[in-house]
Protein backbone atom coordinates (compact mmCIF):
# COMPACT_ATOMS: atom_id res chain seq x y z
CA UNK A 1 0.00 0.00 0.00
CA UNK A 2 1.60 3.71 -0.81
CA UNK A 3 1.86 6.11 1.58
CA UNK A 4 -0.68 8.24 -0.17
CA UNK A 5 -3.19 4.79 0.47
CA UNK A 6 -2.40 4.89 3.64
CA UNK A 7 -2.68 8.70 4.22
CA UNK A 8 -6.02 8.09 3.04
CA UNK A 9 -6.69 5.26 5.78
CA UNK A 10 -5.66 7.67 8.17
CA UNK A 11 -7.70 10.15 7.55
CA UNK A 12 -11.12 7.91 7.37
CA UNK A 13 -10.14 6.27 10.66
CA UNK A 14 -9.66 9.76 12.40
CA UNK A 15 -12.93 10.84 11.28
CA UNK A 16 -14.29 7.82 12.50
CA UNK A 17 -12.89 8.06 15.91
CA UNK A 18 -14.26 11.46 15.90
CA UNK A 19 -17.53 10.42 14.94
CA UNK A 20 -17.89 8.00 17.44
CA UNK A 21 -16.60 10.30 20.32
CA UNK A 22 -19.71 12.84 19.65
CA UNK A 23 -21.89 9.53 19.31
CA UNK A 24 -20.61 8.49 22.47
CA UNK A 25 -20.85 12.01 24.08
CA UNK A 26 -25.08 11.67 23.46
CA UNK A 27 -25.29 8.00 23.65
CA UNK A 28 -27.75 6.47 26.28
CA UNK A 29 -26.61 4.08 29.50
CA UNK A 30 -27.79 0.89 27.03
CA UNK A 31 -25.96 1.63 23.91
CA UNK A 32 -22.83 2.98 25.76
CA UNK A 33 -21.13 -0.13 26.05
CA UNK A 34 -21.58 -0.52 22.39
CA UNK A 35 -20.45 2.52 20.95
CA UNK A 36 -16.71 2.28 23.70
CA UNK A 37 -16.11 -0.84 21.95
CA UNK A 38 -16.61 0.28 18.50
CA UNK A 39 -14.81 3.39 19.35
CA UNK A 40 -11.81 0.61 21.29
CA UNK A 41 -11.34 -0.59 17.97
CA UNK A 42 -11.46 2.53 16.03
CA UNK A 43 -8.73 4.44 17.78
CA UNK A 44 -6.88 0.81 17.96
CA UNK A 45 -6.94 0.71 13.65
CA UNK A 46 -6.05 4.26 13.92
CA UNK A 47 -3.07 3.94 15.84
CA UNK A 48 -1.68 1.00 13.71
CA UNK A 49 -2.23 2.91 10.22
CA UNK A 50 -0.12 5.83 11.72
CA UNK A 51 2.89 3.46 13.28
CA UNK A 52 2.30 2.16 9.42
CA UNK A 53 3.16 5.95 8.30
CA UNK A 54 5.52 6.69 10.50
CA UNK A 55 7.50 3.60 9.00
CA UNK A 56 6.85 4.55 5.97
CA UNK A 57 8.33 7.73 6.81
CA UNK A 58 11.68 6.86 8.28
CA UNK A 59 13.44 5.35 5.24
CA UNK A 60 17.03 5.43 6.63
CA UNK A 61 19.39 2.62 5.35
CA UNK A 62 20.59 2.33 8.55
CA UNK A 63 18.84 1.65 11.68
CA UNK A 64 18.81 4.36 14.52
CA UNK A 65 18.98 2.46 17.33
CA UNK A 66 21.65 -0.44 18.04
Amino acid sequence: MSLRDLARELYRAQQQVERLEKLLSSATTEKEVAIRQELQDAQAERCQLQKMIDGRKDSSPLPRKF
